[in-house]
């Protein structure tokens, strides 16, 4: 199974950018997906979680300014983040889950650098 990241980069502070990850799994529908990051020295942390119905949860810190979406049909996860902050500097990797079994992918991971 592959995860592939996309949409890091470097963005002014109050801007906004859109990751997105698409995953190579046969039936996208069966995972709970999640956006963790992480920073040097600090453990990985949760962002935003999506689940097979699509509810959602967000870490109190990215509430009211990112959001997490999915289409199954494209295999893909997305994370609109807006307002950003330079301590949204990370990064970002892509997971997923299926309840009830051991199956746990991560993506390689994409730079979002908040700065001006």
């Amino acid at each position: 199974v592959q995860l592939v990241e996309s949409g890091g980069g470097l963005v002014q502070p109050g801007g906004s950018l859109a990751l997105s990850c698409s995953a190579s799994v046969s039936i996208f529908a069966l995972y709970h997906v999640g956006w963790y990051r992480q920073t040097p020295g600090k453990q990985r942390e949760l962002v935003a979680w999506i689940t097979t119905l699509s509810g959602t949860n967000y870490a109190d810190s990215v509430k009211g300014r990112f959001t997490i979406s999915r289409d199954n049909a494209k295999k893909t996860v997305y994370l609109q983040m807006s307002s950003l902050k330079p301590e949204d500097t990370a990064v970002y990797y892509c997971n997923l889950r299926r309840a009830g079994f051991e199956d746990d992918y991560w993506g390689q991971g994409t730079q979002v650098t908040v700065s001006s």
